[in-house]
This record gives C-alpha cells, sequence and structure tokens, in this order.
C-alpha cells in the first residue's frame, strides 16, 4: 500500500461543478490522499486545485470506471467519492452499477453525493490515514 491511501473522484456530467467545488472547500484534507479521477472530472479539478496533483484516468465511458474496479479489486484504492445525477440518461449505466457492486463487495468507502462525502472525509477513518479521530478504521471493521 502506498504510503498514503488512495481515493478516487468521479462524478457524471451534470455534477462536474459539485465535485470541482468539493475538492475546492477540502483541498487540505483531499491532499492527505492520493487521488485519482477519471478523465474529465480529474482534469477539472486538477485545474481547480493543482496542488492536489490528481492522476488522470480515461474518462468514465471509455474505460476509467473499469480502470477504478480493478483498483479496488486489486485493493488499491481505499475510497471512492463518486457524484450521480440519477435524473440524466446514462448510456454507460451498466458500468456504474458495477463499480457501485465492487464497492460494496470489497466493503470500500463510498459516498455518492456531495454531503456524504463531507461526513467521509470529516468523520470516516480510511485505511492508513492518520487522524486523532476516535473512529475506527473503515479496514478493521470484521463482519
Amino acid at each position: 500500500m502506498p504510503s498514503k491511501p488512495t481515493l478516487a473522484l468521479v462524478a457524471h456530467d451534470a455534477k462536474k461543478d459539485a465535485m470541482v467545488e468539493f475538492a475546492r472547500r477540502h483541498q487540505d484534507k483531499l491532499s492527505d490522499f492520493n487521488l485519482v479521477g477519471t478523465g474529465t472530472t480529474g482534469g477539472r479539478i486538477l485545474e481547480a486545485c493543482p496542488a492536489l496533483g490528481i492522476t488522470r484516468l480515461k474518462s468514465g465511458p471509455l474505460g476509467g470506471d473499469q480502470q477504478i474496479g480493478a483498483m479496488i479489486a486489486e485493493g488499491k484504492l481505499q475510497g471512492l467519492i463518486f457524484f450521480v445525477d440519477p435524473l440524466s440518461p446514462m448510456p454507460h449505466d451498466v458500468d456504474v452499477k458495477a463499480l457501485t457492486r465492487l464497492a460494496v463487495v470489497y466493503d470500500m468507502p463510498m459516498a455518492l453525493n456531495p454531503s456524504t462525502a463531507d461526513i467521509l472525509l470529516r468523520s470516516a477513518r480510511l485505511t492508513g490515514l492518520k487522524t486523532t479521530s476516535g473512529t475506527p478504521e473503515v479496514g478493521a471493521f470484521t463482519s
């Protein structure tokens, strides 16, 4: 595992502005992570917050969702923030469902909207992230 946990940032087209605003608001906290993002989302975040140094993957419909899914399956990702747009048709809906399914199967922290993402960054302790919080690491939970 890298010295810092890895967090993926993904947003549907209508939610990209919200993701950029989220990254701006939480730039200090996000700097504690290695960040990856799908194509346009990663580019927009990098433009708004160049100090974050987000690694851009392919666009979601061109394989970025699968790249993130592979990272989940290989244990290379410790969290996913995916701002979804439930009101717009999604031609790659199957890919979105597959990514969500993997996050659930591997019991990985995942936020689908800004308010949940705020809570995740404020109070949840992702595996490997140093914190003074008494919240146990997500990876420490057992079934």
